[in-house]
């Protein structure tokens, strides 16, 4: 067993991970009007709300415990993931056994708590939400709108980066130049070693982006972010920005890059939720077929719509 080191500002970080974040706070403005009444983050990929994808990731990552970060008209992720004793007595009433376990599973999944941010002040104050939880301790934070789907899990493979010599440890991906106005972009140092981060940028101008690989979602941080964090002064849009923090955390100890090669859809924007959909429901046994031969269909009547009107 490794011996716990010393991290920033004097912290004595632990090598095992065992306890994330998920920062749930916002309006979700870009999914209105069905976001008006309801989280985004429970919006479903066919049947499964979109957030249930993101504690999956983390319990199949060995994560603990989690803390999501709630706001204002959110308490139907706290339902979701609690026990249903109506729902369930009426499943099992009626012998439904296999939905009854799908049910059951969802509450059994970890062990999950929740705090409100009462204000939606960034991503920075989110995560700084949630500083009595973690405690000492290195921890995850995921995005409930980056769904990240690899064997093993993202969130896995970056833990495993960081027990090979404790650093904070970010996800990034290659977005194509004119989308990095977007997305926190990081320039790499491949000097200092392989994936060692020079600087990050939060929303650079177009044009301005020191590089094209952007941060997706996924962090592995230190405790020592929090006091940074605390000290914070808003950032861009008057929010407090975790990627300034990194920035700063990054001059105390090395913050590495990790590189990940997988799937990622951005369900907080229309179209990767439509993708999100379609190919998730490619991938089922009970809808695959279906769907195949209806975007068949589709593709071939505008394509004889299209002939139809050049001719």
């Amino acid at each position: 067993m490794r011996l716990p080191v010393v991290g920033g500002r004097g912290y004595i970080v632990s090598q095992r991970v065992r306890k994330a974040i998920i920062p749930a706070g916002g309006l979700g403005t870009r999914f209105l009007p069905a976001t008006k009444a309801q989280p985004k983050e429970m919006l479903p990929l066919i049947d499964k709300p979109a957030i249930q994808y993101i504690v999956e990731e983390a319990v199949a990552s060995g994560i603990e415990s989690i803390m999501i970060v709630t706001g204002r008209n959110k308490r139907a992720i706290e339902d979701h993931f609690d026990k249903s004793y109506e729902l369930e007595a009426e499943l099992e009433a009626h012998g439904k056994a296999e939905m009854l376990d799908v049910v059951r599973s969802i509450s059994r999944m970890t062990d999950i708590c929740y705090t409100r941010q009462r204000e939606p002040l960034g991503l920075g104050h989110a995560v700084l939400c949630a500083r009595s939880f973690i405690g000492n301790e290195p921890f995850a934070v995921l995005l409930g709108d980056d769904i990240l789907l690899s064997e093993p899990p993202c969130l896995r493979q970056m833990i495993d980066l960081y027990e090979t010599g404790p650093s904070s440890v970010v996800a990034v991906m290659e977005v194509p130049w004119d989308q990095t106005h977007k997305y926190g972009i990081v320039d790499l140092d491949e000097s200092l070693g392989r994936g060692r981060v020079r600087s990050l940028v939060e929303k650079p101008a177009p044009g301005e982006a020191p590089s094209n690989l952007a941060v997706v979602g996924r962090y592995l941080l230190e405790p020592g972010i929090f006091d940074l964090l605390e000290r914070s002064e808003p950032g861009k849009g008057g929010e407090i920005q975790l990627t300034d923090s990194l920035q700063r955390l990054n001059l105390i100890s090395p913050l590495q890059a990790y590189r990940f090669e997988g799937r990622r859809y951005d369900v907080g924007d229309k179209l990767g939720f439509v993708q999100a959909t379609i190919d998730l429901a490619l991938e089922r046994e009970d809808l695959s077929e279906d769907v195949h031969n209806y975007l068949l269909h589709k593709l071939q009547n505008l394509g004889e719509g299209a002939s139809r009107t050049t001719s």
